[in-house]
């Protein structure tokens, strides 16, 4: 629990949600984040789909990697470089998703919303402390 003594040392931004909210906010968009992956999977479409699976494959390597670089080494500054990335790659994975379908590409949507937030907190944390 060091990682969470430590987070809540930190000065935090303005409109920083309670701690509750982000794990139901995280069950929500990785529910959204399959679904849409299957949307994708299963899509009838003359496009090649390759392009949607390397966006999604390195987002979420991204993804994975952000709690850590943040949480665990206690690097804001590496956290946020890695969420920025995070973000490209996500608008990219959309892109492509919505291509193929629409709606697998909507579906990433709050995902990527919650990701800009994420990115202002982390932000707001680097500036900050």
């Amino acid at each position: 629990m060091t990682e969470l003594t430590w987070y809540d040392t930190l000065t935090k931004p303005m409109f920083t949600p309670p701690s509750g909210i982000f794990t139901p906010a995280w069950v929500f968009l990785y529910v959204s984040i399959v679904v849409s992956l299957l949307i994708f999977i299963t899509a009838k479409t003359p496009l090649n789909k390759k392009e949607g699976y390397i966006y999604f494959g390195l987002q979420m390597f991204f993804n994975i990697l952000w709690t850590p670089a943040f949480f665990i080494l206690q690097k804001p500054i590496l956290a946020f470089v890695i969420i920025i990335i995070l973000d490209i790659l996500t608008f990219m994975n959309i892109r492509e998703f919505y291509k193929c379908s629409k709606l697998a590409g909507l579906l990433l949507l709050p995902y990527f919303l919650w990701l800009l937030f994420a990115t202002y907190l982390n932000g707001g944390i680097v500036f900050l402390n």
